[in-house]
């Protein structure tokens, strides 16, 4: 039933007749003869010296690198030929994406960017089961943290990059105030007291991106545990209300930080803003080095220093930082052509995903050195940055964690929280409700 609804909101009200009866029949026995059917397809393709096109979609635009790796494979394999289809990483993106998965007719392998949108394609039965394929050790090649992204202890997909948040800073600005670039192990206090001192006229002492918003208190519930040890919502804690309290307090009281409306509303360019050198910190992910490195579009005479995302507090035990393994790499479990996407699939993790390192994302396999990966990330911008904190935050090991929460607990915990940086309700009442509207979907 859980799987039917989905579907349905997944082909619309003109697709759902049609496709219910069809969809309804997916489970694990399903997925294997549509395995089969795919190695049949191939056998006869390949026999018949027929070329096999695959479409591989992801969220990265095609000039940040993907299309240089699609070009790579294609000329290497003139026998399977693979084209980059684009889609947004978000609600209507996915969506677009889950409507072609399930009608197979133009999706063979596709990334996910969060564990919760692959547990949505494995429960349709898109995402192909890896445990049949004896040739290629996830955990071995990738390391422990790949583990994060198993279903049911199973892998349904390859973790490609190495995930990465941190504080972005503008060490120009750090040294006329006098500031070293912050050890690893800081907190949220010296945080609001670095952006105190470099907040001044046009320029905001701290910006976080969307994707940053939420590091600390999922860094926080990751170490803690979701649920306390009876099996109610921990999302009450005291770490958060400080946490929440402190972000509250820089936008406000010290104005060190954007309002949260003002930021929203104006769909704020927060990148933007701190290579214009209107922000002196800004949390947010790897990502930004597409721009970073772009001195074209968008040039800055300032080197960039980079420090973790900060803790509660000192004492904060079992903390683990925004990061782990990212770009899910999966097989549509409807694909005909499974084997020749399940080889690309191989490649593009082992290093043919390389030409992307160019805008932040580095290879998670041991098949990729990271010496070579940083050489591609700096390639022409080496004097743009603080490499000894790089090597530290970018290149550092550190604990860390995917968290594994409903979305709609997600969902529901962004409505309370904005409700109180929108100054429409104190914190006790936004734990409150969080804490309420999280154990509802857990009875």
């Amino acid at each position: 039933m859980k799987r039917r609804k989905w579907l349905k909101l997944v082909l619309m009200t003109t697709l759902a007749a049609s496709m219910l009866s069809a969809c309804g029949g997916i489970n694990s026995s399903s997925s294997n003869e549509g395995a089969n059917a795919g190695s049949a397809s191939e056998a006869s393709a390949g026999s018949s010296g027929e070329k096999i096109n695959l479409k591989l979609w992801g969220a990265v635009p095609a000039e940040a690198g993907p299309q240089e790796v699609i070009d790579n494979w294609n000329k290497e394999n003139p026998d399977i030929q693979v084209e980059y289809v684009r889609y947004v990483n978000d609600d209507p993106g996915n969506l677009k994406l889950d409507t072609a998965l399930i009608t197979a007719q133009d999706a063979d392998l596709f990334i996910n960017y969060t564990i919760n949108r692959l547990q949505k394609r494995v429960d349709a039965g898109v995402a192909l089961d890896l445990s049949s394929k004896t040739d290629y050790n996830i955990d071995e090649q990738m390391g422990p943290d790949a583990a994060q992204w198993k279903i049911g202890d199973k892998y349904y997909g390859i973790p490609t990059k190495k995930n990465m948040l941190f504080i972005w800073l503008n060490k120009n600005m750090l040294d006329e105030a006098g500031l070293p670039v912050p050890s690893v192990d800081w907190t949220w206090d010296d945080l609001r007291e670095y952006a105190k001192k470099l907040t001044k006229e046009n320029v905001y002492g701290l910006m976080q991106h969307d994707a940053a918003f939420t590091a600390t208190i999922d860094g926080t519930i990751a170490g803690l545990g979701v649920t306390k040890p009876d099996g109610t919502s921990n999302f009450d804690n005291d770490l958060w209300k400080q946490q929440l309290q402190t972000v509250h307090d820089m936008m406000f009281v010290d104005k060190s930080t954007p309002e949260y409306g003002e930021q929203v509303t104006s769909k704020m360019p927060v990148d933007t803003n701190f290579l214009k050198g209107e922000a002196a910190m800004l949390a947010a992910g790897e990502f930004i080095f597409r721009n970073a490195n772009n001195q074209k579009e968008f040039p800055h005479d300032f080197k960039i220093a980079f420090a973790t995302i900060p803790k509660v507090t000192a004492d904060q035990k079992d903390y683990k930082y925004a990061g782990g393994l990212g770009d899910m790499l999966s097989v549509n479990a409807k694909s005909k052509n499974q084997d020749a996407a399940w080889k690309f699939a191989k490649w593009y993790a082992d290093g043919g995903m390389l030409p992307m390192a160019s805008g932040g994302r580095i290879p998670s396999s041991k098949s990729v050195d990271n010496q070579q990966a940083m050489e591609l990330l700096l390639k022409g911008n080496e004097d743009s940055y603080d490499t000894a904190s790089l090597n530290n935050v970018v290149f550092g090991q550190f604990p860390s964690f995917q968290l594994n929460v409903p979305q709609q607990a997600l969902d529901a915990r962004k409505e309370e929280y904005e409700k109180y940086f929108l100054n429409e309700q104190d914190i006790d009442t936004t734990l409150t409700n969080m804490t309420k509207r999280h154990q509802d979907y857990i009875k």
